[in-house]
């Protein structure tokens, strides 16, 4: 084994110092964020960010914050890789489509729930009691609500695409 030549204790490099080629020491601010045994963790931060630009980074920073800062770094820069023009942004920007998608399908299965429902009840009039009426004007009330909701949220939605720097 390779750490068979090396001397007693000596610990291996970080993976700072192996991408790099320099000799390890002990007081790396990168050896407890970097290890040896996980080099792509640092080549992707080294290739987006640099490994001097980090280094000042986290120098910067208390050693109870490193930790959560590695971990921002190392998540952008896996987004910036995948996606250089846009990073975690472009990921950020495709699930808010996914959720307003998702909010229109849920507000237009809420309107055919209620009109469903109203539907059913104007199917009995001679049935109506005051208090299935008063039900009935609740239901017209809570479609009216749901309809002007999603006439609001799909111009919001339109607003959004004309202005959009994503899009």
């Amino acid at each position: 084994m390779k750490d068979s030549s090396r001397k007693q204790g000596a610990a291996s490099p970080c993976a700072e110092c192996k991408i790099l080629r320099r000799r390890c020491a002990a007081d790396r601010v990168f050896a407890p964020y970097f290890p040896a045994d996980d080099p792509h963790k640092f080549a992707s931060v080294h290739k987006v960010f640099g490994a001097s630009n980090v280094n000042k980074m986290l120098q910067e920073l208390p050693e109870h914050q490193r930790g959560d800062a590695v971990s921002s770094m190392v998540y952008e820069a896996n987004a910036r890789v995948r996606d250089p023009v846009y990073g975690c942004v472009g990921a950020i920007s495709s699930l808010q489509q996914q959720i307003d998608m998702l909010q229109t399908q849920l507000a237009l299965a809420q309107a055919e729930v209620v009109h469903m429902r109203m539907r059913h009840v104007t199917n009995s009039p001679e049935n109506a009691s005051p208090s299935s009426r008063s039900h009935m004007s609740q239901l017209s009330h809570q479609a009216k609500s749901l309809f002007s909701m999603d006439m609001v949220d799909q111009h919001h939605h339109n607003m959004e695409e004309d202005d959009s720097l994503w899009g």
